[in-house]
């Protein structure tokens, strides 16, 4: 069963709805907002020539520089007085990506962020506690909105404060949380030294973002909280939170929400359109955006598309889960590989926790690379033995040679109770 009959329709239908939308979203674009008309022009592309979604591949790419250099507004497709809502980035490289809102933009998101929880298996009438942070960070709002929208309870309890998210998971039986992996994890050690086994809880579904996740540690958080562990996708430049998510009947993908998001992928070293199945960039174009309206924007994110109809009926297109980003990835000794590909492998080893960091630094002419993991909390095995296993590993599957790893006890690696985990510290 899905929330809206449009996430159903078959693909004729779908298509010619994304090509109505992408004129009227370019003659938006050229015709309110400078930096497109000029980049535009330069490209030699016109709203005219747009007369179908095979046209998208035309139009030239938004990059995060684009929006730090037209910081704060100069983006913007409407006046002041059209905005309802100013959201940023964290700006932590940088100046802040500014993305705003105007009425109608908000009623999309809060649409489809509640068509997003509804494939995640919330229900309306079900209590969801909010853990994502509020403020700038678009990720408290857009699933707070979206929990509303839903016609379900939500608890604003936001980023931090463990010892209450907990209480609330016991003393209000919240069905359903969203958070981000790395704090479910932190969330479940927090609980198991209070005495509390999270298991025992009506909790049943953890909606997981805002930071890529494997299919191993999935499994560690499915494991420690008894839960569902649904993947959702979004970012800030196309609207938030809710653009893919995964279903909770097949958790094989993240339907993109079509009528809303154009994908594309491309070749992340030319700029190339891609098959589909074929992994690289992926490039999203905003259909029905009035404030911000964005033109293939070049995401970072590593994924594939596929277009097959899914066991849960939905017909709209599942991009695979992000397994890295084109900017983190790591060169070392001419040996491409991404971070998570090393957390896959080595979290796949039973005795081995899902926190790590690696250390990346420069020797003379070389990149040398230092990995620290822990054990799981249970394991009294030989500590040296583990450690040979997870180098042999490492090896045999990436063809990647660590100068040094470390195996510490369980709980030895700092944990992050407020925002992104940082898993790479590169000191070159």
């Amino acid at each position: 069963m899905t929330y809206t009959d449009t996430e159903a329709a078959d693909r004729g239908s779908l298509r010619s709805l994304q090509g109505d939308r992408l004129r009227e979203t370019v003659e938006r674009a050229y015709e309110n907002v400078d930096f497109y008309r000029e980049a535009m022009d330069e490209a030699g592309v016109s709203p005219a020539d747009v007369e179908s979604v095979d046209d998208v591949s035309t139009l030239p790419f938004t990059t995060k520089e684009d929006f730090r250099d037209q910081y704060p507004n100069g983006l913007f497709a409407v006046p002041d007085d059209e905005v309802r809502r100013i959201h940023a980035s964290s700006g932590t490289t940088g100046k802040p990506k500014i993305v705003a809102y105007t009425e109608n933009d908000l009623g999309v998101w809060s649409e489809v962020m509640a068509r997003s929880l509804y494939a995640a298996g919330v229900e309306p009438g079900q209590t969801f506690q909010n853990a994502y942070g509020y403020g700038l960070f678009t990720g408290g709002l857009g699933f707070h909105d979206g929990v509303e929208e839903l016609g379900a309870t939500v608890i604003p309890t936001g980023g931090g404060n463990t010892a209450r998210q907990i209480e609330m998971l016991e003393d209000l039986e919240s069905d359903a949380m969203g958070c981000t992996p790395s704090y479910c994890l932190y969330l479940a050690e927090r609980a198991e030294a209070a005495g509390v086994d999270v298991r025992d809880l009506p909790l049943s579904t953890v909606v997981i973002g805002a930071e890529p996740f494997t299919d191993p540690m999935r499994e560690e958080i499915e494991a420690a909280l008894d839960v569902t562990a649904i993947d959702i996708y979004g970012l800030s430049e196309l609207i938030g939170p809710g653009v893919s998510v995964e279903c909770a009947e097949a958790q094989d993908g993240l339907h993109v929400w079509e009528d809303h998001f154009l994908p594309e992928i491309v070749d992340p070293e030319t700029g190339e359109p891609l098959e589909a199945g074929e992994r690289g960039e992926l490039v999203l174009t905003s259909l029905t955006k009035e404030a911000l309206p964005v033109l293939r924007y070049r995401t970072g994110d590593v994924t594939s598309l596929r277009y097959e109809e899914c066991d849960c009926g939905r017909t709209m297109v599942r991009m695979d889960n992000i397994r890295g980003r084109v900017d983190d990835l790591l060169i070392v000794r001419g040996v491409n590989v991404y971070a998570s590909s090393i957390e896959e492998v080595m979290v796949d080893i039973e005795e081995v926790a899902p926190h790590y960091r690696i250390d990346l630094y420069r020797e003379g002419s070389l990149d040398t690379m230092e990995i620290t993991v822990e054990h799981h909390e249970e394991f009294d095995g030989d500590v040296e033995e583990l450690r040979d296993r997870i180098e042999r590993r490492l090896n045999d599957v990436l063809d990647v040679t660590v100068d040094e790893l470390e195996v510490l006890p369980f709980g030895e690696i700092e944990r992050t109770e407020v925002g992104k985990v940082t898993r790479v510290f590169d000191h070159r």
